[in-house]
């Protein structure tokens, strides 16, 4: 069982690579439903398996974001100036997150997950057709909007991208800045995630062996290994799809994903 597990996860990281080139996600709206899918056929207890697949998910992040923000920035679409004002307060925010995510239970996470991914995925649809003009807010207000999230995405196991790509393009920023802003921020999303969910589920009971805290190293291994290889595969077609195209497949997406949390 083991043996097939470590495979769907490896198969798992070709699809979150691909993805999280071509729409700056991290993954995590992936792996997160496919992990709390995996988990319990290993006999992980029903009260660990969120905590441990949110953990699993943003340690993942670290290394699939890392891989596309290189990518993204020999491609220019990231503008340093903008991104520096999000990166400290997001991942302050993440690192909250993971510790609040320790006090809620797998019922409450799962909703959080679900509800926020049906809601961006709406916006997203909804913005297909309209361009924006506003300019971006204070710089005080950008703090407060990425420390926000940093939370929401540390306590559904995300890069953060589902959320910060909607709000930047509602500000007028183009949806590739939008997604190579998110994808470096997701880089510390993720690292200050993982080491929340770590420091969590030290003193957590029932963990699975070569658990980490709150992080399932060879789930972790297998989606990685790939993940990290056709990460900049998915950065050259964002490249060159037209931007209506990449915000379509992305609200899609995240509908498709919230649909099978919601009823599963």
């Amino acid at each position: 069982m083991l043996t097939s597990i470590l495979l769907a996860c490896s198969l798992l990281g070709i699809v979150v690579g691909f993805l999280s080139g071509l729409l700056g996600i991290g993954g995590g709206l992936i792996i997160v439903p496919a992990l709390a899918y995996l988990l319990p056929l290993l006999k992980i207890p029903p009260e660990i398996v969120m905590p441990l697949a949110l953990g699993t998910s943003l340690c993942s992040i670290v290394i699939t974001s890392s891989s596309a923000t290189f990518a993204h920035h020999k491609n220019r679409n990231i503008p340093w100036a903008l991104t520096k004002k999000f990166v400290v307060a997001i991942a302050l925010g993440s690192l909250l997150g993971a510790l609040i995510a320790d006090l809620l239970s797998a019922t409450v996470l799962k909703n959080i997950f679900a509800i926020a991914v049906s809601t961006l995925a709406t916006y997203m649809l909804l913005s297909v057709r309209i361009t924006h003009t506003r300019s971006l807010p204070s710089d005080i207000y950008i703090f407060i909007i990425a420390f926000g999230c940093g939370v929401i995405a540390s306590l559904m196991g995300i890069s953060g991208a589902a959320i910060l790509i909607p709000i930047l393009t509602f500000f007028g920023v183009t949806v590739r800045n939008a997604i190579g802003i998110s994808t470096t921020c997701g880089s510390l999303v993720a690292t200050f995630g993982t080491v929340g969910y770590i420091i969590s589920g030290l003193d957590a009971s029932n963990l699975p062996d070569w658990s980490l805290g709150y992080v399932y190293l060879p789930a972790l291994l297998a989606i990685v290994v790939t993940s990290s290889i056709v990460a900049p595969l998915g950065v050259r077609y964002a490249n060159k799809l037209p931007v209506n195209t990449l915000k379509r497949i992305f609200a899609f997406f995240l509908l498709l994903v919230a649909a099978k949390m919601i009823f599963t």
